[in-house]
């Protein structure tokens, strides 16, 4: 079974830096891209920002410039430097990955547990 398991989340003071992490594991073919959304409290799930396999990227407006995506295929990991945060980048931060299963050759979309970001001062 194919999972993802994030890391990183915790609080965070206004103006710093927190690096989420996100590991996908089981049986994996290829994965075709890998992303991270957030949820706020009372608010819908978004789209933060994602990464295909060729490493094109695309980000939320309120986030560019001050948040990375980046990717490791030897390690089927990706990665979110986030800076300059903000009290409103305050949410649950999920990520996400649609990819081909190793056994079936499925194309599947799969998500994380979630892992919250607190920016409070």
């Amino acid at each position: 079974q194919v999972q993802l398991v994030e890391s990183g989340g915790g609080l965070v003071q206004p103006g710093g830096s927190r690096r989420l992490s996100c590991a996908a594991s089981g049986s994996i073919f290829s994965i075709n891209a890998m992303g991270w959304y957030r949820q706020a409290p009372a608010k819908e799930r978004e789209l933060v920002a994602r990464i295909t396999d060729t490493s094109s990227t695309n980000y939320a407006d309120s986030v560019k410039g001050r948040f990375t995506i980046s990717r490791d295929n030897a390690k089927n990991t990706v990665y979110l430097q986030m800076n300059s945060l903000k009290p409103e980048d305050t949410a649950v931060y999920y990520c996400n990955a649609r990819l081909i299963t190793g056994t079936t050759l499925r194309n599947v979309e799969i998500w994380g547990q979630g892992t919250l970001v607190t920016v409070s001062s």
